[in-house]
């Protein structure tokens, strides 16, 4: 037995794999195992004909949902004994809570969770509490929480007004000639500032019967509220800091009516927060823009029984798994994610075309489709027919890159019994997303060249999610797409994309992924979408990508890392290894057509000798990004999708080099 350092630094034993099975028998337990995944999926797909995993987050939704119960005076004694158990379940040994699992204990998730007990009456003396004070004070308390948490702390009064960067309303009336505007923003941070700009104006603050005096290290001064200056006399974060201050005069001087323009902003910041409820799942369909739009609905004078605050009310509560002792939240939903995805596998895999299970799949895919002109025009007016997916059930204002090209990928393989329209809605839908490529090549997540880093000095920006950057994983991913669809290397949009991915490769041959954990999931999506293209798969740049793939897998024939690359780079390919990011890394590694090779032979054999007797596999880690050290996601249908898609992929190379032998 041998023991090696896993990425938390605590040693631990370690089995050796079990000896490499025969030629025959090798091929028989891939093909066994391929078939057991199958099974298991097509038994997960719902009535309707789409898939849908959970999307597992950490502690803070439910902590946030509980301190907006005592806000709302709204709080349920059974549902928050619930809500206890499950911020209790997820607190770890040091007393703190994480951001993502197995991760270190991180300050904001630490202090809304001792909050949201502390409001639901945990006695602060409880050892627990405690222990999660400590672990708080360690990290220097309320004054090292970010903007959004200390607006939250400022509407139940346990943090001053006049030390929350303001939010204002009047972003909204600059046009898109001012070099810096609102349509620069990411389009989930709009979704999050607009009825944040509302509850600003408002000020809506309920005090609790609770104080978070104990969670200030050294008392409570002006030196620990307010933001800290760039100690460079000139610098962008000291003229925003200035300009903040100026901010606060205005607010002045609205709270007096005597502001120019706020009321016309704080009109359109209602009429654009209630134009996009249509056609959506709640504002943006997701958690913080939801729960953010309610509250602001509130603040603006809105009953209880209002349709609007009913319908925000009902959309919020949908996120809610409620069970008998415990009640956790998703921040949304993912069924077009899941659904294009399981489709690509089980047919990749060999489900046959005429599957009716596959046909049902390809119908609803198609239904998803968006024929509307959302928010993505402001950056990208280019002439072109509306279309493009979401990732959640109804998102009509924000269709996306990332989910246009997994659907697109999946059309091109599902079957229809009316091939005439699946067709319009491909061409369609590559159409529009091609208008989407960046000035530098690359491919974003939802807008077009929103990549002003200036926005990132703004005080409230502190969230790291004010840019929406292009980046590799996603540019490959079009580009596997188009070498599909027969794109040749000469197109100019192709070279541009091909020149952009070069371009972000790290020096040890690795790419970065924005949004997969982390350099496994860059490394994949690059060399799977080159191998696609039809490029020379041994020139240098890929050949290094190949080789930093297998200098990272692990002695068990796995692959796998943790998010806290995302805090320092020196952590690349460390972490136990798992389903999905083996997969990742079984797939860059197919992409090199050599089914003999030994890394790639023991990567097949970890993921059938991990396999669960259902077909499924078991993974504890998180390996989905949502912002890369804020907020991370475990995607609970990666661990059983990824898998099959690997092992489908390398079947295929097996039997094509078999093939070739055979000629030879």
């Amino acid at each position: 037995m041998r023991v090696l350092i896993d990425s938390d630094s605590r040693l631990k034993p370690v089995a050796s794999a079990p000896a490499s099975p025969k030629p025959d028998e090798f091929f028989f337990e891939l093909q066994a195992a391929i078939k057991r995944s199958q099974d298991f999926l097509l038994s997960e797909q719902r009535p309707e004909g789409f898939w849908v995993g959970e999307l597992m987050v950490d502690s803070t939704l439910v902590s946030d949902m509980v301190a907006y119960h005592h806000w709302n005076g709204s709080a349920d004694k059974e549902w928050q004994r619930k809500a206890v158990n499950h911020i209790f379940s997820m607190q770890l040994p040091d007393g703190g809570w994480n951001i993502y699992l197995n991760g270190p204990s991180e300050v904001n998730a630490t202090i809304k969770a001792y909050l949201a007990l502390k409001l639901a009456g945990v006695p602060v003396k409880d050892p627990r509490m405690l222990k999660a004070r400590e672990v708080a004070l360690h990290f220097g308390g309320v004054p090292r929480m970010n903007t959004f948490s200390k607006l939250y702390l400022a509407l139940i009064g346990l943090f001053p007004w006049e030390y929350v960067p303001t939010i204002p309303c009047e972003v909204l009336l600059i046009g898109k000639w001012f070099h810096v505007n609102f349509w620069d923003m990411s389009n989930w941070s709009r979704g999050m500032i607009v009825p944040l700009a509302i509850i600003n104006h408002f000020k809506p603050t309920r005090p609790v019967n609770v104080t978070l005096d104990e969670l200030y290290p050294d008392g409570i001064h002006e030196r620990d509220l307010a933001l800290a200056p760039d100690p460079e006399k000139i610098s962008l974060r000291n003229f925003f800091l200035w300009l903040d201050r100026l901010h606060k005069l205005a607010e002045w001087f609205a709270e007096h009516s005597i502001h120019p323009f706020r009321k016309t902003a704080l009109k359109k910041c209602e009429n654009w927060m209630l134009e996009r409820f249509e056609g959506s799942d709640g504002l943006a369909a997701i958690f913080p823009a939801m729960l953010n739009s309610l509250i602001a609905l509130k603040a603006l004078g809105y009953p209880d029984d209002h349709p609007q605050v009913v319908r925000a009310a009902h959309e919020l509560k949908k996120l809610e798994h409620e069970e008998k002792d415990s009640v956790r939240i998703e921040p949304c939903f993912s069924p077009v994610w899941d659904t294009a995805i399981v489709a690509i596998c089980l047919r990749e895999s060999g489900v046959p075309a005429e599957h009716p299970k596959m046909k049902q799949c390809a119908e609803w895919l198609m239904e998803k489709e968006i024929r509307f002109a959302g928010d993505w025009i402001h950056k990208n007016p280019a002439k072109v027919e509306p279309s493009g997916w979401v990732f959640e059930y109804n998102n009509k204002w924000n269709p996306d890159v990332d989910d246009t090209a997994m659907v697109l990928l999946a059309l091109r393989l599902i079957p229809t019994d009316n091939p005439a329209k699946r067709d319009e809605c491909f061409k369609r839908g590559l159409k529009w997303m091609m208008t989407f490529q960046c000035k530098d090549g690359g491919w974003a997540a939802f807008d077009k060249d929103c990549t002003k880093n200036i926005l990132e000095k703004v005080p409230f920006a502190d969230h790291n999610a004010m840019l929406d950057p292009e980046c590799a994983d996603i540019t490959a991913r079009i580009l596997e797409l188009l070498g599909y669809e027969g794109w040749s290397g000469g197109h100019h949009q192709v070279r541009d994309a091909l020149d952009y991915v070069k371009a972000q490769q790290e020096v040890d041959g690795s790419w970065y992924g924005r949004w997969g954990v982390n350099y496994i999931y860059g490394t994949w999506q690059v060399l799977r979408g080159m191998r696609a293209m039809s490029l020379n798969m041994n020139e240098d740049w890929l050949q290094r990508g190949k080789a930093w793939l297998e200098s990272v897998q692990h002695d068990d024939g796995g692959w796998g890392e943790r998010c806290n690359t995302y805090d320092d780079p020196v952590f690349k390919g460390q972490g136990p290894s798992t389903a999905s990011q083996t997969a990742w890394a079984v797939m860059g590694l197919c992409a090199f057509d050599d089914p003999e090779n030994p890394a790639l032979k023991r990567g097949i054999e970890y993921l059938c000798r991990m396999q669960n007797a259902d077909g499924s596999w078991t993974e504890n880690e998180t390996t989905g990004t949502g912002f890369p050290k804020v907020f991370y996601l475990k995607y609970d249908m990666y661990r059983n999708a990824w898998p099959l898609l690997a092992l489908a992929t390398y079947k295929q190379i097996r039997e094509r080099a078999t093939a070739k032998k055979n000629v030879q």
